[in-house]
């Protein structure tokens, strides 16, 4: 049995009222706010609204979320974004938990997800706090630790204050261009008691600003331009789930006639199997892509996410270039995340999704067909059973195991060959973690399988060996909240991206490059990866070494979480990149 189940859901209310407290008042307002699940490690700074989200609300809307990390809640609340575009909530104990959680909302910010983060601290008024431990969970700022990397934060001193932040974070993580929001809420506040609940405000009227639509002139600028493009090129970026805006995208680049390239860092934005559909999603762009670049007369970013970067990997591009984007309002002095300031000819301040149904009505482009949930299309024939498993092998098999099931992709690794796979649908691949690092791809697999929890998609990931190892603790609460999913987890037995610069500086320096796997490769132990998470409650399968036995593993995997149950596979391949990425990597610098 778990948290999730009726008889643990419905928590019995206490039996006779016991008053009103602070916590209490906050536990309704996060049920206003239409929130569904509280990720949470717990921590006694928060006690009071954990007590309230049990005893007052009875542990449902919202429900709950166990969880052995604090990086692991907001990685969860990423990936439940990542698919269905809203926040959930994550509370961070004290200036503790939220040092654990910086690098997930470091990720969430560079992704431009909404995350609802509140955190708590020690009593501000120094003369509450216990000796020892409220001093040294209490700080003077406690945001400024993250105030670099999310859109809003706030420490309210009083009830009708904490009110209005609560009001105010969930409006702005909810407005484009996304991002988390953190309200730090004094323990003295929680536990105070009150007479009465307030008058709770009528969340209808706090709502996100509707989409601004591009300026009239501008859109009337960019329909000329495409209309009298020889050789138009769509930069399709960080653009919605929606069906509907998949649907216009498709028409407008089939009326426009356009080539369009896609990322592989930000999920899927365009059919990959469309005949205008131009290299593959990668990292970088390839040989491919950058000729689709340099014979542009027109390029359409649509909130690509390194416009500047791509167009000088490209080479001489002499196209006119339109960005539709409000990215631009996230950009600070503290990150780079914005990636260097590309030259533009017209910059419409949309949404890129409100840029294009904008486009669309000036062109007289239909509303298009919207994408259908098919069965997953591999690009790469299956290999030989027999076939030792490398990074493109895996992807053959883990095709063919996957045959005839609809599944979204949540998480591919780096070195994973865009060339392999097919993208039909916006949900069919939801793109990387945006900062970059290792650590989140089992917290935003667990927060995607929940969102996908009702709907007849599979979701499915491919992880890395160190991404796996460095947050095995979160599958626990994938298996404590029966969140079906299929992991493969792609093991090289090293950090192997860091093998490729270490060979490069050998090389460099005339230095011996055998020397390279030191201080990179994982083994004398070999980890057990499917006894790893065998601990943490979910079914472990493998080492699989070869592409029959990935085939076989997949489907006895598919069976299994078609059950109802969190899934991984050992499986075990040669190190190696494909060679687009070994490509891109040496022309990136």
């Amino acid at each position: 049995m778990n948290d999730l189940t009726p008889s643990r859901v419905e928590t019995p209310l206490p039996s006779e009222e016991t008053g009103v407290w602070g916590s209490d008042i906050f536990a309704e307002v996060l049920r206003g706010l239409g929130v569904k699940y509280v990720a949470l490690n717990p921590g006694s700074s928060f006690r009071g609204l954990h007590d309230s989200l049990v005893n007052k609300l009875g542990n449902h809307d919202p429900q709950m979320l166990l969880c052995l990390h604090e990086e692991h809640a907001v990685a969860i609340a990423h990936g439940y974004a990542k698919v269905t575009g809203e926040p959930l909530a994550v509370i961070l104990h004290s200036n503790v938990g939220l040092m654990h959680g910086t690098m997930a909302i470091f990720n969430a910010w560079c992704d431009r997800v909404p995350v609802l983060i509140y955190g708590a601290t020690g009593p501000v008024d120094a003369a509450m706090r216990r000796p020892w431990i409220d001093w040294l969970h209490t700080c003077r700022d406690q945001a400024s630790m993250i105030r670099n990397y999310v859109k809003w934060d706030d420490q309210p001193a009083s009830m009708g204050a904490a009110i209005e932040s609560m009001l105010r974070a969930d409006v702005i993580a909810r407005t484009a261009p996304f991002g988390p929001t953190y309200v730090n809420f004094d323990v003295s506040i929680q536990e105070k008691q009150h007479e009465s609940v307030p008058a709770l405000p009528d969340y209808a009227r706090y709502q996100p600003p509707m989409p601004a639509d591009p300026s009239a002139t501008g859109v009337a600028q960019a329909a000329a331009l495409l209309k009298g493009a020889r050789s138009p090129v769509i930069l399709a970026g960080r653009v919605s789930r929606d069906p509907a805006d998949w649907a216009r995208r498709v028409a407008l680049a089939e009326a426009l006639g356009a080539e369009v390239l896609t990322d592989i860092r930000i999920g899927a934005s365009f059919p990959t199997d469309h005949p205008q559909h131009r290299g593959k999603p990668a990292f970088f762009i390839d040989d491919a892509a950058g000729e689709v670049l340099r014979r542009a007369d027109v390029i359409l970013s649509l909130d690509w996410l390194d416009v500047a970067g791509t167009l000088k990997l490209g080479g001489e591009i002499k196209a006119k270039v339109i960005q539709a984007s409000v990215d631009y309002q996230l950009h600070n002095g503290w990150g780079m995340e914005h990636q260097a300031l590309p030259a533009l000819d017209l910059h419409l301040a949309s949404t890129p999704d409100a840029a294009v149904h904008a486009l669309a009505d000036a062109l007289g482009v239909g509303a298009g067909t919207l994408p259908e949930d098919l069965p997953v299309k591999p690009a790469l024939d299956a290999p030989p059973a027999d076939t030792p498993l490398d990074i493109m092998t895996l992807a053959g098999a883990l095709g063919e195991g996957l045959d005839g099931v609809c599944a979204s992709m949540v998480r591919l690794p780096l070195g994973w060959a865009g060339e392999s796979w097919h993208f039909r649908h916006p949900l069919d691949f939801l793109g990387s973690d945006g900062g970059a690092g290792i650590g989140s791809g089992p917290g935003m697999l667990i927060g995607a399988a929940l969102a996908l929890k009702d709907s007849d998609r599979l979701p499915v990931a491919v992880l890395g060996d160190g991404d796996f190892m460095m947050a095995a603790s979160a599958f626990w609460t994938a298996a404590h909240y029966g969140t079906p999913f299929l992991a493969v987890v792609s093991n090289n037995r090293s950090f192997y991206n860091d093998e490729v610069h270490q060979e490069r500086v050998a090389v460099a320096r005339n230095r011996p490059v055998e020397n390279k796997w030191i201080g990179q490769r994982i083994g004398d132990p070999d980890i057990d990866i499917a006894g790893v998470a065998r601990a943490q409650g979910c079914e472990g399968i493998g080492p699989v070494t070869t592409a029959g036995e990935l085939v076989e593993a997949v489907r006895k995997g598919i069976a299994m979480v078609q059950e109802g149950k969190s899934v991984v596979i050992d499986a075990r391949v040669q190190p190696g990149y494909n060679p687009n990425m070994v490509a891109g990597l040496t022309r990136s610098e």
